[in-house]
């Protein structure tokens, strides 16, 4: 019997006797929960769940039974866990880090599989966020009084989501039993989806890249590292539970010091006065008086105001966007065979050519050329320097310099051919875009002038921003200058570029801003 077997069983033991012992005083809802919590700890403790079929074999018989088909089974997983709570009774680092294993023989590609799962994990994260805010506050309205749960209960679990909601969701991906309920408590507390998303986004970016990468890296071993992770992410618990139950325990120090002194004679609490005071007294302030002041120095630095949120959403546009530059990047650097739907994009650019259409897309074409881009982001620079908006200035300047030159090497070194038949003239290599990448830099603009300028009162700028990169990316493929995937390549790196930075420079400012006070 293993160390957790033994706890499960000495747990189910203590909530057993509990059940027995306030059996007449529980209301029927508490009996069956606790009933069912003893079945599942002496499920667990009895060691039947080890010895169901190996993951491992299950996975690599099924990679070799259906080939590709191994992502969707990989990713249909992740969705699942999330999605429909499967998460609940069956981790799902155990088959993703199965998929990583298969990648790392041979069977399927390791960045492709990374792709899947996480896009599936973040759709499954949505799915129980949405289930959430249409059925699980009115259940528990609903419901929630025959266990205590009272409307103000429900209102403090939404200020406690509205104010942590989106580290719960960070940092709960590498929870099990929070990973699974967070999405579900997220949707019904109210938390906007708007402020989910970034967090859900960055955290399954790493959860999903994390365990295929360690099942890729160490197939051979795969039982070693899957016993090395349990144990990992069950000491990362631990160590989230203690940090939180501290924090709170200090936030609440005045009612618990109040309920202690009421029970000051009580034969459990009284030792603690007598061994506590003095250890509070000599060793616990002091040691507070020290840590305070530097605790709170970097707490302040690294999460003011709004710094979190918007932190989030860059780094989860920056992980997207790098990851589709560096996927593409791979693999063109193994083969030019055309990426999934290349041909096919390429069809239907054919199927509606129009001479008119030709010339209009020539025309639009050309607001993602270099020269045009430059005069958009210098123009801007100006109004920033003018504004004193230093930040924002030098992320416009630098990415676009970035960009440049990461295209430019990039197209050395792939040296992609570009397809048949282009209808406009062309320079260099295919992969990446520099017309998709340049492109970028109006989102760039648009989210400086409608977050730091205020020009704009609402997204419309962004949105006809985004509609411009988009479009512009279109006449690419449509005048057959580029594949469709050097049009995304050239995206994600432009995305990845100017959202790095921003997150650079808001971080920047924010320790600057604050030290200034």
């Amino acid at each position: 019997m293993s160390a957790r077997e033994m706890i499960a069983a000495v747990v189910a033991v203590l909530v057993a006797a509990y059940v027995v012992w306030r059996w007449r005083r529980l209301s029927f809802e508490r009996k069956a929960l606790g009933i069912l919590a003893v079945l599942a700890l002496a499920v667990y403790a009895s060691g039947v769940l080890s010895a169901l079929p190996d993951p491992k074999q299950i996975i690599e018989d099924v990679a070799k039974a259906l080939g590709p088909w191994t992502y969707a089974v990989v990713g249909l997983a992740a969705f699942l866990e999330t999605g429909a709570f499967v998460g609940l009774v069956a981790p799902g680092e155990t088959i993703v880090i199965a998929g990583g294993v298969v990648a790392g023989q041979g069977e399927i590609d390791l960045l492709p599989l990374i792709g899947v799962v996480w896009t599936c994990a973040v759709l499954g994260d949505t799915t129980s966020f949405y289930i959430g805010r249409r059925l699980g506050r009115r259940f528990l309205e609903k419901h929630g009084p025959r266990v205590k749960i009272t409307h103000e209960r429900l209102e403090q679990v939404e200020g406690y989501f509205d104010r942590y909601g989106g580290r719960t969701i960070l940092i709960g991906r590498f929870i099990g039993l929070v990973r699974a309920l967070a999405p579900f408590i997220a949707g019904s507390s109210g938390l906007t989806y708007r402020r989910f998303l970034p967090y859900s986004v960055v955290g399954c970016g790493a959860w999903a890249t994390l365990f295929c990468v360690l099942g890729y890296i160490f197939w051979r071993s795969f039982e070693k590292v899957q016993h090395i992770v349990g144990q990992a992410l069950f000491g990362f618990a631990v160590t989230v539970s203690v940090i939180v139950g501290v924090v709170t325990a200090y936030r609440r120090r005045d009612e618990i010091k109040a309920w202690l002194d009421a029970h000051r004679e009580h034969p459990l609490i009284k030792p603690l006065f007598v061994i506590g005071s003095p250890l509070y007294r000599w060793i616990v302030r002091p040691v507070i008086r020290v840590l305070r002041p530097p605790t709170q120095f970097v707490a302040n630095r690294l999460m003011p105001g709004e710094l979190g949120l918007e932190l989030t959403t860059l780094l989860a546009v920056g992980g997207v966007g790098a990851y589709f530059f560096i996927a593409y990047l791979v693999h063109f650097a193994h083969s030019f065979t055309p990426s999934p739907l290349d041909n096919d994009w390429l069809d239907l650019a054919d199927r509606l050519y129009n001479e008119t259409l030709v010339e209009v897309a020539k025309v639009v074409t050309s607001l993602g050329a270099l020269p045009t881009v430059i005069a958009l982001v210098v123009g801007t620079s100006i109004l920033l320097v003018v504004r004193r908006r230093y930040p924002e200035a030098l992320v416009l300047v630098i990415g676009l310099a970035l960009i440049y030159i990461a295209v430019h090497v990039t197209k050395e070194a792939i040296d992609r051919p570009r397809p048949t038949g282009s209808l406009v003239e062309t320079a260099g290599a295919a992969y990446p875009s520099g017309h998709a990448a340049y492109a970028t830099a109006w989102v760039a603009v648009a989210v400086v002038l409608t977050r730091r300028l205020r020009l704009v009162t609402s997204g419309v700028l962004v949105f006809v921003a985004l509609a411009i990169a988009v479009v512009v990316g279109a006449t690419r493929v449509y005048l057959r200058a580029h594949w469709g995937s050097d049009v995304g390549g050239g995206w994600g790196l432009g995305a990845a570029v100017f959202a790095t930075l921003g997150a650079i420079a808001l971080v920047v400012e924010h320790i600057r801003h604050n030290g200034a006070r």
